[in-house]
């Protein structure tokens, strides 16, 4: 399975105040479906409204529908990235619109100053799933698409694809006691070319080694 991210240009910024205390929001169309989109793919309405449904019940409606600022490199949530919590999410025609809470978190407080600075910033969902090339040239996301997260924060969603599509979308992802790890050679590999330093990596690439083969 292929990490898949899309981009959506602009979200509307919200504050609220309950009890004097204001909270800031973003809310947009997060997700988008049957139209291909500008990476060339498209999402059947039956796939996203399914994984909608699952990632409502199982993160939105339990507080766990986190999302990052930036482009993080993998499907996981890195908790040390956080700056929004995803709490709506609801079809409109093909779209379903999201609104999330920014976060009092160091990277929410960024979200925070560049939206009141005037950003325009925008959102990009994260997923996992094939790809199937139809017919009129379009790459078709398949019925195994998992959401990881409806959106993260994202300062240029309108960059080239070489910028959109990072390298970890090349990357295979595959279920291994259920944890989504990236195919055990590709994983030994990047974290061999990680030791910079060559007496650390002298020290290290016997147990790596070692670590790949009983993996297997």
């Amino acid at each position: 399975m292929k990490l898949i991210r899309e981009e959506i240009e602009k979200v509307e910024v919200l504050t609220e105040t309950v009890n004097g205390k204001k909270t800031l929001y973003i809310q947009g169309p997060f997700l988008q479906t049957e139209e291909p989109n500008r990476n060339n793919r498209v999402y059947r309405m039956r796939v996203m409204e399914r994984e909608v449904k699952r990632y409502t019940e199982q993160y939105i409606n339990k507080g766990r529908a986190l999302g990052e600022l930036g482009h993080p490199d993998g499907p996981t949530v890195n908790l040390d990235r956080v700056s929004h919590k995803i709490c709506e999410l609801y079809k409109d025609g093909n779209n379903f619109i999201g609104k999330a809470q920014i976060l009092s978190t160091p990277m929410g407080k960024i979200v925070e100053s560049l939206l009141k600075d005037g950003v325009c910033l925008g959102v990009s969902s994260r997923g996992i799933g094939s790809l199937r090339q139809t017919e009129e040239g379009y790459n078709e996301v398949g019925e195994d698409f998992m959401l990881a997260t409806a959106a993260d924060i994202v300062a240029d969603p309108s960059a080239p694809d070489a910028f959109v599509q990072g390298i970890m979308e090349g990357k295979e992802w595959i279920w291994d006691g259920g944890i989504l790890r990236e195919k055990l050679a590709e994983q030994t590999q990047r974290r061999i070319n990680t030791l910079i330093d060559q007496k650390r990596l002298e020290e290290h690439k016997i147990n790596l080694f070692n670590d790949f083969i009983n993996s297997l």
